[in-house]
């Protein structure tokens, strides 16, 4: 296919705010029964009836959140909305509404926010959520994207974070570690590119270790996974600043300490490999990478026969009392202290 080397740019200023809106959201469809008002009020309307309603939000900010050297804008569209939606998966709850709001400097052409918005759009079909309002407006560089979601579920299903108790199984969904070393590649390839513009990276070996970074998934299917078992989690909690935070702050808000064992870790073979090529532990990537949005819960013990052999869940270890502090447990069966060594925003 031959690529258009002068492709159309068209200039957002010539549509005004409320032109951009209705020019991005025009594909927008209503599938909800709870959604009586989307797009186009001041407010959108939402109707759960005897439901509780769950809201949350996050910001996305370039050159903190992604770069957009590797991060295609379609892809980062459709992460935006799944990170959202990861937070009301965590929540034990449906995922049904977001909003969207988006700050763009003048770089930014009309095309480049039509990509954005079809990540937006495909991720929202995905989930069969409804994109409910949102705001436009500009930056002084770079772009920042706002996404707030909405969910639903009766009352006795939420599942907090703080009600894990000192003998529950530590279970985790999926596998983790995987998006960081993703990133890493992407970071290498990216230093080789401005070395040599000509280079061009062979990502074959890389594959599900970038599509982890750049395309990851809600788990919006535990839900159904664990009503369908007869479990209903104690405490839970998504993975996105890496398992070793993620754990510290269940244990935190239970009042209760964890025993995290190193070999019972669910690591996909290419992030093993990979981590060998990079000369890096695996165990410690996998503890301290995020990005996962895989769900990280505890689950009472007896309810041990129920999820063992299953491979949607992995218990990698189980809650003590607070007294015995947070530890990983190595293969040599040793333990050391477990450190919150994740993501931090305002890390310099």
């Amino acid at each position: 296919m031959i690529e258009d080397k002068n492709p159309q740019r068209t200039s957002i200023d010539q549509l005004g705010e409320f032109g951009l809106i209705d020019h991005l959201t025009q594909k927008f469809e209503i599938t909800q029964d709870s959604t009586v008002k989307g797009i186009g009020d001041d407010a959108a309307v939402l109707d759960f009836g005897t439901r509780k309603t769950l809201v949350s939000t996050d910001l996305l900010i370039e050159g903190v959140h992604f770069d957009l050297a590797y991060m295609p804008l379609k892809h980062l569209g459709y992460k935006a909305v799944v990170v959202n939606l990861s937070d009301i998966c965590a929540m034990n709850a449906k995922p049904t509404q977001i909003t969207v709001s988006v700050a763009v400097s003048n770089r930014f052409p009309l095309e480049a926010l039509e990509e954005l918005y079809d990540g937006i759009a495909r991720a929202a079909q995905e989930y069969k959520v409804d994109v409910v309002g949102g705001d436009t407006t500009s930056s002084q560089k770079g772009m920042i994207i706002s996404i707030t979601a909405l969910g639903e579920a009766d009352e006795n299903e939420i599942v907090y974070r703080n009600g894990a108790t000192a003998t529950d199984l530590l279970v985790v969904t999926g596998d983790i570690g995987a998006a960081y070393m993703g990133l890493q590649v992407l970071e290498r390839e990216k230093q080789v590119f401005q070395v040599n513009p000509n280079s061009q990276p062979d990502l074959d070996a890389y594959t599900y270790l970038i599509e982890r970074q750049l395309k990851p998934e809600a788990r919006t299917d535990v839900r159904t996974l664990l009503h369908a078992l007869e479990i209903k989690p104690t405490a839970m909690i998504d993975v996105s600043d890496g398992i070793s935070s993620e754990i510290m702050h269940l244990c935190k808000q239970s009042k209760v300490g964890c025993n995290l064992y190193e070999d019972k870790l669910p690591l996909d073979p290419q992030l093993i490999s990979v981590c060998e090529e990079f000369n890096i532990d695996s165990t410690t990537i996998a503890i301290n990478g995020g990005e996962d949005y895989e769900l990280l819960f505890t689950i009472p013990i007896t309810d041990f026969d129920k999820i063992k052999g299953n491979p949607n869940f992995t218990i990698i270890g189980h809650m003590t009392e607070a007294n015995e502090g947070i530890h990983l447990v190595t293969r040599a069966n040793t333990k050391i202290e477990l450190k919150a060594r994740g993501w931090n925003a305002f890390k310099e």
